[in-house]
């Protein structure tokens, strides 16, 4: 699996649109408030043009692509924190997420009702936000009155911890997202990792825009855009519209149709790339006759972690790792020509991953 991505926003911004269109999943879409009421969970194939060559060069049976899971919840609205249009209940749907998807409506359309009654991203991205700090917030302080009480035992553990929480809870009460907390040590680390907070959770905001904005986008985009680079954040702009149909063409007919409106790929390529990015996020390659395949790893893992991804014993038992660079595999039409050019390294457990790798792990059990 690649990343686990929760989708969230007001009733009616274009949630659902957009997560048929990643999934071809057919799920609701109308003009109403809740009509997303079960979180819709879709596993997605990672586009990635590499994959393809690698598993033409190969004369590949099978090839399969890393894959990313999206998870779909109903419209928040403001009170939700604390139970308005059922908020509680969907909230906790996205505890175990790895990153949030804030779609924001970026479009004027008499015909679909906005809840708030006007469109203005940063006020719907603000309700949305504030929801989220007021959720973490009521489980902070929940979990300081317990650290408090079991700190006066003088353990010096629980203290440091209620010392912590309490810093915790100023900082979201003071209207920032606990992404924003100062860790200091492994201690505090597991913790938040522990809390499992809304909004220490990365965040990626989706423009949602009509088709004739989707090039150049328009003043909503462009205000939001702004607000999204003071916290640090990213915006993808994307016709809701555009990628449903899209999602019904044969790969012959999306060409085409992307190329008519000045497009060179799916918005939600690029949403995916958003989010890899996002998450620090890379791809490693297994190759060969019967199954080319795509992985994920974070950037910055060793040889033995990347080998965990295809099987446990591959890490536990790990010996070496032969790798041969993408470019130089294609360069070199497959790896025999690599290793003919000596451009086939063996790489011990310190070797860090790079992406577009090509890998062999030699493993005991």
């Amino acid at each position: 699996m690649g990343f686990r991505c929760g989708i969230v926003g007001l009733p009616n911004v274009g949630k659902s649109t957009i997560f048929n269109a990643l999934t071809a999943a057919g799920i609701d879409a109308e003009n109403y408030p809740f009509c997303t009421i079960e979180p819709n969970v879709g596993v997605v194939p990672v586009p990635d043009g590499r994959l393809d060559v690698l598993a033409d060069i190969a004369k590949t049976r099978k090839k399969i692509n890393t894959q990313m899971e999206f998870v779909d919840i109903a419209g928040l609205v403001k009170g939700a924190s604390k139970g308005e249009g059922l908020g509680n209940q969907f909230l906790g749907h996205i505890r175990q997420v790895e990153a949030i998807v804030h779609v924001i409506r970026c479009f004027e359309d008499d015909n679909i009702v906005h809840v708030e009654g006007s469109v203005d991203p940063n006020r719907d991205r603000e309700v949305i936000t504030m929801e989220l700090i007021m959720a973490d917030l009521d489980s902070v302080d929940k979990r300081l009155k317990k650290a408090q009480s079991m700190a006066k035992s003088g353990d010096k553990g629980l203290k440091a911890q209620a010392e912590f929480l309490e810093r915790l809870q100023a900082l979201l009460d003071s209207g920032q997202p606990a992404r924003k907390m100062v860790l200091q040590g492994e201690a505090e680390e597991r913790l938040m990792k522990e809390l499992s907070l809304l909004t220490a959770k990365p965040v990626l905001y989706v423009a949602n825009v009509t088709e004739d904005d989707v090039v150049e986008g328009n003043d909503f985009v462009r205000r939001l855009e702004q607000a999204a680079r003071d916290e640090g954040a990213s915006v993808v702009v994307i016709a809701g519209s555009i990628e449903q149909e899209l999602s019904r063409l044969s790969p012959e007919e999306q060409q085409e149709f992307l190329q008519d409106i000045g497009m060179t790929e799916p918005g939600l390529n690029r949403l995916i790339k958003a989010g890899y990015d996002l998450l620090g996020l890379q791809t490693f390659f297994t190759v060969g006759e019967k199954e080319t395949r795509a992985w994920t790893v974070p950037v910055g893992s060793r040889a033995p972690q990347a080998a965990g991804r295809i099987h446990t014993d591959f890490e536990h038992g790990f010996i070496r790792a032969e790798v041969i660079a993408y470019d130089h595999f294609v360069n070199c039409k497959g790896e025999n020509g690599a290793k003919e050019k000596g451009l086939m390294r063996v790489e011990g457990k310190e070797y860090v991953v790079a992406d577009g790798d090509c890998m062999h792990f030699r493993f005991n059990v």
